[in-house]
């Protein structure tokens, strides 16, 4: 796959204890994406944070959270981010989802050094 110039670029915003039919929502997500054979995604799990119901989600030891925030990001052409929105919108059912416009500078592939 090649991509490189305009993309688009996408976030999702979840907690760490949602599910989707019986698995972590991120696992489900990123499965999904990796089906679609999308560029490739990324999940951050966040030290702290805060949603729309503005309860307080932290790592501190003196309030250990088991929800702690996650980030799934995916940059790809807008012709494979698109469609997946539709699907999101199902899975996520608490959270947030955000896309805008990138550049593609680089996007090698480990094996050969290569653009994609």
């Amino acid at each position: 796959m090649k991509i490189e110039g305009k993309a688009k670029a996408l976030s999702i915003y979840i907690g760490e204890s949602d599910h989707w039919h019986g698995r972590p929502l991120y696992v489900a997500i990123v499965e999904r994406a990796r089906q679609l054979e999308m560029a490739g995604a990324t999940v951050t799990r966040g030290i702290m944070g805060f949603g729309a119901n503005s309860r307080i989600h932290t790592t501190s030891i003196l309030r250990l959270s088991e929800d702690l925030p996650i980030v799934i990001q995916i940059v790809d052409m807008p012709a494979r981010i698109d469609p997946f929105l539709k699907e999101l919108d199902e899975m996520v059912t608490e959270g947030m989802v955000v896309t805008w416009d990138v550049v593609v500078e680089q996007y090698r592939s480990s094996k050969d050094g290569s653009i994609e």
